[in-house]
């Protein structure tokens, strides 16, 4: 029997894959227990219109972290820290205090963590890279002075 699976299922597929099926295994687990749909044509017409719609959805979340990466090519953000003797910093800068200060100087919002840095400790300019996709990602350079 030819079904379509609404859920993984260890050992059969993942959630949208078409799979063939012993009849009784289709009958008495899958079924029942919704993991599995009967795969007729207006099941199968679903199916693609799912997979498509998440297809566009890909694509739209990618050419919009391009568009960020661009707004974010030449930004620099400038940042003002306590430091001691050697232009070492009293504690850090972290990835969420340069989230917010970006925000702040040029409204755009980012994740935390789609800033990939350690704590910064030193003053001067530093580059950061940025994360926005799994294809995507730039770098901003991040300037820390003197208080």
């Amino acid at each position: 029997m030819k079904v379509i699976l609404t859920k993984d299922v260890k050992g059969s597929g993942k959630k949208g894959d078409a799979i063939n099926v012993a009849d009784g295994y289709a009958r008495n687990f899958l079924l029942p227990k919704g993991l599995a749909v009967e795969a007729n044509s207006s099941n199968i017409n679903e199916l693609n219109q799912q997979k498509s719609a998440i297809a566009h959805k890909k694509q739209v979340e990618l050419e919009t972290a391009r568009e960020l990466a661009q707004r974010l090519k030449d930004v620099t953000v400038t940042m003002k820290a306590k430091s001691g003797a050697n232009g070492k910093l009293f504690g850090s800068v972290t990835s969420k205090d340069i989230a917010e200060e970006l925000k702040k100087q040029t409204n755009i919002a980012l994740d935390k963590r789609w800033i990939e840095t350690d704590a910064i400790k030193t003053l001067g300019e530093h580059i950061i890279g940025i994360w926005l996709h799994p294809e995507v990602s730039t770098s901003i350079k991040v300037i820390i002075s003197e208080v």
